[in-house]
């Protein structure tokens, strides 16, 4: 869609500048396999003929963007913004800044003879966006060149409060009007979300792609103040049925040093094992878990998003910690689940979750365990309910 719209916004208004962003146009940013054609695309910016590219959560882009066309800045000089993608001619000179360094992808034509350098590009995509400090990445089309600017730091709590603190309407566009019920619409209208980015490092998720693995978490008295706002709506019933991120239990966690995470090259802080430097004490939750159900207009605050269970059940040593990752279970189970708790082993072949850098399967084992057990001292009914994915890359059929 946002290939045809562009084409035809640019064949309607050729010297309007033209900004495409979303999740669909960050995964195509530079060469990419396009499902619908079944081969590898070259970057989206030279289909749609696009003059500038917003990949992630684009609020500070847009804002900044803003900012300058309004101050008389032409857009076609616009190529110091960060977390945006643009394209030049190969000799081309263009404005960057002097602490971005550059890394050079394999060729688009390179990456369509030897599909290991594609697959090469995507390793070096992933670390840059994994990184504090990424670098700016370039890659060659034809007689283009794609610029691909670093990223905007993590928000702090202030910038990420300032977003959700927008007065929203959490509604559909009112071109649904007349549509009927809207399947993804009804799923998460009363839902609440804490946090922003994952560091799971899944080899099957986008998340880090467009979010980054550092946490980017709201304040309570923003998360709070949403749950009033949706205990307002019309519609509302009493049930908040999802109040969580990417990863459920992931609010308020990052590394203790910030200068170890900062050399950190690593996609995943979880995987193969939870990072000795990262705080996984579960208790800002259970502070916000609390205040929820506090609320007197709510019946139930249900977890929907998924859990990563091998935080909880990994013991740290710290005796606070590990006492609060308990707690957190017993709570979740006891007063955040309606009826059936979900989670993602994701596959029962060890084999296989190697490639998806998740734990063993055994680790499944372990929580149904305790969830059993759980569900018996609290004198509860409830089911314990795996995801998981079939046909994996690297999986086999005996798998």
């Amino acid at each position: 869609a946002t290939l045809v719209y562009s084409k035809i916004i640019k064949n309607l208004y050729p010297d309007m500048p033209l900004v495409i962003g979303g999740i669909e146009a960050s995964l195509r940013r530079v060469t990419h396999y396009d499902y619908w054609s079944d081969k590898l695309m070259p970057s989206i910016l030279i289909d749609s003929g696009a003059d500038l590219l917003f990949y992630g959560m684009g609020e500070k882009s847009i804002v900044e963007y803003a900012r300058l066309l309004k101050k008389g800045v032409p857009a076609s000089s616009l190529t110091t913004l960060p977390q945006t993608s643009f394209l030049v001619n190969n000799k081309e000179d263009y404005a960057t800044k002097k602490n971005w360094f550059e890394f050079e992808l394999a060729s688009h034509e390179d990456c369509l003879q030897d599909k290991k350098l594609f697959a090469l590009n995507f390793k070096y995509i992933e670390e840059e966006s994994n990184k504090m400090e990424a670098k700016k990445l370039t890659q060659m089309a034809g007689d283009h060149k794609i610029v691909v600017n670093p990223p905007w730091p993590t928000f702090n709590e202030k910038e990420i409060d300032k977003v959700y603190d927008l007065p929203y309407t959490r509604l559909p566009h009112p071109r649904y009007n007349k549509k009927g019920a809207i399947p993804a619409y009804e799923m998460i209208r009363h839902s609440i979300n804490i946090h922003r980015g994952c560091f799971g490092g899944c080899t099957f998720c986008t998340i880090s792609a467009h979010q980054g693995k550092f946490i980017a978490s709201r304040s309570e008295k923003s998360v709070l103040k949403e749950v009033e706002k949706v205990t307002q709506m019309h519609d509302f019933k009493g049930y908040i049925s999802d109040l969580g991120g990417p990863s459920a239990n992931m609010y308020k966690m990052k590394g203790i040093y910030e200068q170890l995470c900062r050399k950190c090259k690593r996609p995943s802080c979880i995987y193969p094992s939870v990072c000795s430097n990262l705080d996984t004490d579960h208790k800002p939750m259970l502070d916000l878990y609390r205040k929820v159900r506090n609320n007197p207009n709510v019946k139930k605050a249900f977890i929907g998003s998924g859990i990563r269970y091998d935080m909880i059940l990994n013991k740290t040593g710290q005796e606070e910690t590990d006492r609060n990752k308990e707690k957190y279970l017993r709570e979740v189970i006891k007063h955040h689940v309606s009826g059936r708790l979900k989670v993602a082993p994701e596959h029962s072949s060890d084999d296989v979750l190697k490639f998806m850098r998740k734990p063993s399967f055994k680790l499944f084992e372990e929580l149904n365990e305790a969830f059993k057990k759980i569900n018996q001292e609290e004198k509860l009914n409830q089911q314990l309910i795996p995801y998981f994915i079939s046909s994996h890359p690297g999986s086999k059929p005996e798998d």
